[in-house]
């Protein structure tokens, strides 16, 4: 945890920073259910919010707060993910939660941006509006997604522990994204298919294709945008 050869602004940014750690362990404990001990979910969250403060850069005009906020969710989510076998719903609400948090990372420093002179509160509004609409497709992507075929060979997006009904929503939706995908620009289409539909991991993607995490967070928040404008063309 933070050690005492830290500088004192980065101490500072951890102690006076540390309820958020509950706050937002609360939060996906209650998306997750009991399948995860909150004691874990607290440990992910307090790795987070110091390397957030170690790594915070104030000349990007981004509140820390709201930095980490993503580097304290980021770290939870990837601390359940490797803490061992967990149920399905759990890796859905999962992928979900992950999703949401790529797109909000994405537009953060523009959300956070100083606004232009003679921006009206309407812009504000509707560029609030739109991120909030993005963040919903991207949970629905995020939910329908799956990690590729696995063990028996179950299709992308399909869980056999759904009524017909849903499978058959699912699927639909989930064709409308690959269509979708597939008219995105070339890095922000490979970003979002290999992503969602092959199930490699973000920042892995993100190096191959030669991008900061920072930049690969935009672009991704950018494809969403693209994305939800496209299936409300559907």
């Amino acid at each position: 945890m933070a050690r005492s050869q830290d500088p004192p602004e980065v101490l500072a940014r951890f102690n006076d920073n540390l309820e958020l750690v509950e706050i937002i362990a609360r939060q996906v404990g209650r998306a997750l259910g009991s399948s995860v001990e909150m004691a874990d979910l607290l440990s992910f969250g307090r790795e987070g919010l110091l390397d957030a403060a170690r790594r915070y850069d104030p000349e990007r005009g981004v509140p820390f707060r709201a930095y980490a906020n993503f580097r304290v969710r980021g770290a939870i989510i990837d601390g359940v993910r490797v803490v061992g076998r967990l149920p399905r719903r759990v890796h859905e609400r999962l992928r979900g939660l992950e999703a949401a948090a790529l797109t909000s990372e994405g537009a953060l420093e523009d959300l956070h941006a100083p606004q232009a002179p003679g921006t009206s509160p309407a812009h504000a509004e509707q560029t609030l509006a739109e991120h909030l609409a993005a963040m919903a497709t991207a949970m629905a992507v995020g939910l329908v997604a799956g990690p590729g075929r696995g063990e028996e060979n179950e299709p992308v997006g399909v869980s056999q522990e759904l009524d017909p009904e849903m499978q058959t929503a699912r699927a639909e939706l989930w064709g409308l994204v690959e269509q979708a995908i597939g008219d995105l620009p070339e890095n922000e289409g490979e970003l979002v298919r290999r992503h969602y539909l092959e199930g490699e991991r973000f920042d892995l993607v993100a190096k191959d294709l030669g991008l900061s995490k920072s930049w690969a967070s935009r672009l991704h928040g950018r494809a969403i945008v693209r994305l939800t404008k496209r299936l409300r063309g559907v």
